[in-house]
């Protein structure tokens, strides 16, 4: 592997990672009805760059990481665009919250693939990705982010008056 495939994995991992963690902190802020507005751009941006960073491996035509990363930044941009551009206002609030929380998912979802492919116990458990362990663990990831989603939707109501910052 060369160097700049090594960069490129190290930047590509550490954004992701950064996503992830930044983005579970945003999603408990919505359940507490706050918009933690530093946090919100880290995690935006973060997810961005982890997405736009997956295009740049050499690899030889369309791959399923490359689909998720074009949903991904779809729904990042629904997510942009309802907190910055529409300020969270009427049906905003809720494709915000729900598109930035789907973006997490695929993640999370990338996460646990990576997981099952690079560690060792875990790779035995599931070594093509088709087993039982495999699908549970992915499985129980989506049935976790359907139930974050419905909870940050209900609870995610930011004061009157306070509205996002303008980027």
């Amino acid at each position: 592997m060369s160097s700049a495939v090594v960069t490129l994995t190290i930047l590509h991992t550490a954004l992701s990672l950064l996503g992830i963690v930044s983005g579970f902190v945003v999603l408990f802020g919505m359940f507490g009805g706050k918009r933690l507005d530093g946090w919100t751009a880290f995690f935006l941006a973060t997810t961005v760059l982890t997405s736009v960073t997956g295009f740049f491996f050499p690899v030889q035509g369309l791959l399923p990481s490359h689909v998720v990363g074009i949903l991904s930044l779809a729904l990042l941009a629904v997510a942009i665009l309802a907190r910055y551009g529409r300020r969270l206002g009427g049906g905003w609030r809720a494709a915000y919250v729900i598109t930035a929380v789907v973006a997490l998912y695929f993640n999370v979802f990338v996460l646990v693939v990576q997981l099952f492919s690079k560690v060792p116990a875990l790779k035995s458990l599931a070594p093509t990705q088709s087993e039982p362990p495999f699908k549970v663990a992915q499985l129980v990831v989506l049935v976790c982010f359907v139930a974050f989603t419905v909870q940050a939707v209900r609870r995610f109501h930011p004061a009157q008056g306070q509205v996002p910052a303008q980027v």
